[in-house]
């Protein structure tokens, strides 16, 4: 255990121990990391799917305008606080309250969810390259690869985003602050020559905010039926959508890797500048891009990023979605290297963030999870966001309802019961509301949060009744 946390000291990712003061980062390098991160080459999955699901231009915008807010608010108000206090990885802060056992299963679930996650955004860049190289790339309803220069395309990318990930969260944060800048700029000019191309295309005259106004609402965002299987978003859709697709980062706790090294918990604000640049502007522009592609060729039903840059943008559009893709792919792979590498401490966290890096190129190949990307999203925040609930009552409300925090460590137990019934029974109760109650996904990861967090109460007053068996640690410093 010794020897694995110096190992970790000597490369600054400090696995083990809290950040240092020396080594605590500034704003900027978070603004960076989040507007690189969230202005990704997936942005131009997400907003095209919206359009599919026939959603109208208000429930579009207000949707977007409530739900980041929304999202903001938690990293600012759930994630920070715990991160700048306790300083930890997410991994071993879960060690010392759910124990190892139970946190070998974590890590591995998270770990490939994080691999799955990199995947779609390594297809997204993928298709960029398709574009220079005229390869035969996947269409909407493909699974597997249909093409050898898609396999190769795809390894050619995973590999580069794998090594900058594989040198450490100082390298992310410098790459994403590079590419974020430039990357804004094109997702803005994907949205204002795409709108261009739209009134040229429609032959209207827009002379002022009302007429754009008018056309986004009959020719762009029309809130009718929605494309064949598709399902019809609203505004709750799209609010909880745009709150909770990152929900496995912020009440989910997963940034508590990230923000330990932000010198004030304030700094969570950053993330607005991966919201509003990202889920709100990309988005949109995204849509843009979409309605335009619909409206001049209506059977065209794909969605491949890259053909739809380079259309508006050409070579820029092209380089930007690949460079997109690394922004995202980078932080994901590097949080999945920590994952894998919690479960067994002694390895070398450059060689587990390669394998992470390979697994998800491999898993990049498949193109269903691109395809298939609203859900696959829904479905990776509802698996990962009751350890956030557990993290959040343990830090906070412990003490105040009866019940000691960091059972595992106080105990020297390697299994949390409490922990494992609110994970267990909330994916449960969770998944069993969609497959047999008809609950859409989108809406149970609020439920669900709450749920876990009562669970883990209830259960740890139980388990609790009686002092804790031979304390091995003491009370949270901070």
């Amino acid at each position: 255990m010794e020897q694995a946390a110096e190992a970790t000291t000597s490369d600054g990712d400090y696995q083990r121990e809290p950040v240092p003061e020396g080594s605590r980062l500034g704003f900027k390098n978070f603004v960076g990391m989040y507007a690189g991160e969230h202005t990704a080459g997936t942005e131009l999955m997400i907003g095209p799917l919206f359009v599919a699901a026939g959603v109208s231009a208000t429930d579009m915008l207000l949707g977007l305008l409530v739900g980041n807010l929304l999202a903001v608010l938690s990293w600012v108000l759930f994630t920070a606080p715990i991160a700048t206090r306790a300083r930890l990885t997410l991994y071993y802060q879960l060690e010392r309250i759910c124990g190892r056992k139970l946190v070998v299963v974590y890590n591995f679930v998270n770990g490939v969810m994080f691999c799955l996650l990199a995947a779609s955004m390594i297809t997204v860049a993928a298709t960029a390259v398709g574009v220079g190289f005229d390869i035969s790339m996947p269409q909407l309803d493909d699974v597997y690869p249909n093409s050898l220069g898609w396999v190769v395309s795809v390894a050619c990318i995973g590999a580069l985003i794998s090594i900058v990930a594989a040198y450490g969260y100082e390298t992310v944060s410098r790459f994403a602050n590079i590419a974020a800048p430039w990357l804004v700029l094109i997702f803005l000019a994907f949205g204002l020559i795409a709108l261009r191309q739209f009134i040229t295309a429609t032959g209207k005259d827009i002379d002022s905010l009302a007429d754009l106004w008018r056309m986004a609402n009959t020719d762009i965002w029309k809130g009718g039926e929605p494309l064949e299987g598709k399902t019809k978003f609203t505004f709750w859709h799209v609010m909880f959508f745009a709150w909770f697709c990152n929900i496995a980062m912020h009440m989910g706790m997963s940034d508590l890797t990230v923000f330990r090294f932000a010198r004030k918990s304030w700094y969570g604000f950053a993330t607005a500048s991966g919201m509003y640049l990202g889920h709100f502007l990309a988005w949109i522009a995204a849509s843009l891009l979409y309605s335009l592609q619909l409206y001049e060729t209506p059977g065209n039903t794909e969605v491949l990023p890259g053909p739809m840059a380079y259309k508006v943008l050409g070579a820029a559009g092209v380089i930007c979605v690949v460079l997109a893709g690394w922004t995202t792919a980078n932080p994901t792979i590097y949080r999945a290297g920590l994952a894998f590498q919690s479960i067994v401490p002694s390895a070398s966290r450059f060689a587990v963030t390669l394998f992470a890096g390979a697994l998800a190129t491999v898993a990049g190949m498949f193109p269903a999870i691109a395809m298939q990307f609203l859900e696959f999203i829904a479905l990776y925040g509802l698996v990962l966001m009751p350890v956030g609930a557990v993290i959040f009552v343990d830090f906070w409300l412990s003490k105040r309802l009866g019940f000691q925090d960091n059972y595992a460590e106080r105990t020297g137990k390697g299994f949390n019961p409490a922990a494992a019934a609110a994970w267990v029974l909330t994916l449960t109760i969770c998944i069993a509301s969609v497959v047999w109650g008809g609950v859409q996904i989108y809406f149970v990861s609020l439920p669900g949060w709450l749920m876990a967090a009562v669970l883990y109460i209830v259960v740890s007053r139980l388990i609790q009744r009686r002092p804790l068996e031979s304390p091995v640690a003491e009370a949270r410093t901070l």
